[in-house]
């Protein structure tokens, strides 16, 4: 029997019955509302195989209502683990049994460890998959640094920009099409990161040129670049030679906002990288031993 593209919660329920002749069998899944667009799968399934583990990866289609029930199922089956996605990461953080540290300074949950003994435990590899992809992109640190994230008000620029504090960046410029949004967030920060400077500004190309032109990363973790026809986050006057720019829009095509970059000379990288090294901490933290980062990224492409 072959596996099917997506499951839902009625599958959850019966999951002997709707797996059954299913080898290896369906232990881990990424869990959304869209799910089935997502590229984790076939990266994760090459991982399993090329290590040998007996356990395969799915897409798991649950709507918000379905949660509560499903993080129950996944005790029960038993699961090894799952990752969540757009909506579910906030809910995430109340259905598990334990939050860690990442999963606390993101403000939502990722990825979910079942414990042999059917605990959840919650982390997030969103930061410091981050981290990772900057590392590999540019071959720098963010201690130091001077970042603006572009969309802080959402889930991924909270996340971002809490990594970038906790590893020492110099400075933050929080920008966001609606401010109040992130002033919770600018608070959070300088409570807890007093040395790292943080500001707040609207996106308006004429306010963000001054902030901008004193920043050494550009972080966009807004949705702009993700539909065709989309424009840049960014106009590219506002961008300069120095800059590297992270677009966290995972895609095999450049970005807008690549483009204007490619314009003014700057460095650029997409979301595929982020998204290859948060799955490889979250296979990382689900069996304890190094992931097969190349297999990965050669099934990502």
């Amino acid at each position: 029997m072959a596996a099917a593209e997506v499951y839902s919660l009625h599958d959850l329920e019966r999951w002997s019955e709707a797996t059954a002749g299913i080898n290896p069998p369906l232990r881990l899944a990424v869990c959304g509302d869209p799910v089935a667009h997502s590229a984790s799968p076939p990266m994760h399934n090459a991982a399993l195989e090329a290590l040998g583990i007996d356990a395969r990866y799915t897409r798991l289609h649950l709507r918000a209502e379905d949660l509560p029930r499903a993080f129950q199922l996944l005790r029960e089956i038993p699961f090894t683990g799952v990752n969540c996605t757009i909506p579910h990461k906030l809910a995430a953080l109340e259905l598990v049994d334990v939050v860690d540290a990442s999963a606390r300074r993101a403000g939502g949950v990722n990825t979910v460890q079942v414990t042999s003994d059917g605990h959840l435990i919650g982390h997030s590899t969103d930061g410091p998959g981050f981290s990772r992809a900057v590392r590999e992109a540019f071959g720098g640190q963010l201690s130091g640094m001077r970042v603006a994230v572009l969309g802080a008000g959402g889930g991924a620029g909270r996340a971002i920009a809490m990594q970038c504090a906790f590893e020492g960046a110099a400075a933050l410029a929080l920008i966001n099409r609606t401010v109040e949004k992130i002033e919770t967030l600018s608070s959070e920060i300088r409570r807890e990161f007093p040395l790292c400077e943080v500001s707040i500004h609207p996106s308006d190309p004429a306010i963000i040129a001054d902030p901008l032109a004193r920043t050494d990363v550009i972080v966009n973790c807004t949705a702009l670049g993700m539909k065709p026809g989309d424009a840049s986050p960014l106009p590219t006057p506002l961008i300069s030679s120095r800059h590297l720019i992270y677009d966290s829009i995972y895609t095999s095509n450049r970005t807008p906002l690549m483009l204007a970059a490619d314009g003014a000379g700057a460095r650029s990288a997409n979301g595929l990288s982020m998204l290859l090294h948060q799955g490889a901490l979250a296979f990382e933290i689900w069996f304890g031993r190094q992931a097969p980062i190349e297999v990965m990224r050669a099934a990502l492409r």
